[in-house]
């Protein structure tokens, strides 16, 4: 299997690529979506609310923490996540200087 080469891209861009990454998956959209609507930290209604097995609910949790999007706190025996708000804000305004890279004035070249 060949290298991702990852080190001849700046910081920035393997960044936007691992935020492109996490959200290129729609539970874990739909993960970051029912945090956001319910304002507080979840414990065992994922799998309910989005209709997945458990494992694969926590394989998407895994990845959106080990981003820090989602944090999460022990409670007994189960987990509670919610949004990293202040990992979430980082990552918004890193994704809109490069989404927002056509708004600056330049003349068409094709």
């Amino acid at each position: 299997m060949g290298s991702t080469k990852t080190e001849k891209f700046t910081e920035q861009q393997n960044e936007i690529a691992l935020f492109a990454k996490v959200l290129g998956h729609p539970a874990r959209v739909s993960i970051l979506q029912h945090l956001f609507k319910i304002d507080a930290c979840v414990c065992g209604d994922l799998v309910n609310e989005i209709g997945l097995a458990q494992p694969t609910i926590s394989q998407h949790l895994k990845e959106l923490k080990n981003l820090g999007l989602i944090q999460g706190n022990v409670e007994g025996t189960s987990v509670c996540y919610c949004i990293h708000k202040e990992n979430w804000t980082a990552m918004k305004s890193v994704l809109s200087q490069f989404l927002n890279q056509d708004l600056t004035e330049k003349q068409d070249c094709c």
